[in-house]
C-alpha cells in the first residue's frame, strides 16, 4: 500500500502524527515530535517539529560527515552544546551544521518545553561520530546501521 501524502500539513495533523523517541545510548534522551517533511512526501530534505520536555535531552552529542543539519528555536529555552562549548538558546536562535560538522547536542534543564524546528539533508549513506563515546555510526539505505569504535579506525593501506 502506498502512503498518502499531502502538499499541505495542518497543525492538527502534525499533532496527531506526533511520536516519541529516545537514543539508546542516552538514558536522559526524550524527544516528542513530527517528521513534517515525510508527511508531504519530501525525500531529500528533512523538517521536523521537535519538543523536548523539561529535564530531558535530544539524542546524544554527535557530528555528521555527510548530512547538513540545522535547528531553529520556536519557544522555550535550552542549552546547545556545540564543538565542546555550551550556549543558552531561546526563541529565534538558529544553529547550522555544515559537513563535515562539529559535534552538537540540545538539552532542556528548564521548566517549560523546548520547541524547535530541525532539519537537513537525507542522503543514502551517512557517517556520524559520537565523540563522548568514541563511536562511529554508518547508516546505509533502508536505515541499516553499523557501529564501530573510533579507536579501531585504520587508514587506507594500513593493516
Amino acid at each position: 500500500m502506498t502512503e498518502k501524502t499531502s502538499y499541505l500539513v495542518k497543525a492538527v495533523d502534525m499533532k496527531e502524527n506526533e511520536g516519541s523517541i529516545s537514543h539508546p545510548w542516552n538514558p536522559n534522551s526524550l524527544i516528542h515530535g513530527t517528521q513534517i517533511s515525510r508527511m508531504t512526501g519530501l525525500k531529500r530534505s528533512a523538517v521536523n517539529l521537535v519538543r523536548i520536555p523539561p529535564g530531558k535531552e535530544s539524542f546524544i552529542y554527535h557530528s555528521h560527515q555527510k548530512e547538513e543539519e540545522w535547528i531553529y528555536i520556536l519557544s522555550g529555552k535550552g542549552i546547545a552544546r556545540i564543538d565542546g562549548n555550551e550556549y543558552d538558546v531561546g526563541p529565534g536562535d538558529f544553529m547550522g551544521f555544515p559537513t563535515p560538522g562539529v559535534a552538537h547536542h540540545m538539552s532542556n534543564p528548564f521548566e517549560e518545553d523546548l520547541v524547535y524546528l530541525s532539519g537537513g539533508e537525507n542522503v543514502d549513506v551517512e557517517v556520524a561520530d559520537f565523540p563522548d563515546l568514541g563511536k562511529r555510526m554508518i547508516r546505509y539505505p533502508d536505515y541499516k546501521m553499523e557501529i564501530f569504535d573510533l579507536k579501531d579506525e585504520k587508514g587506507f593501506g594500513s593493516l
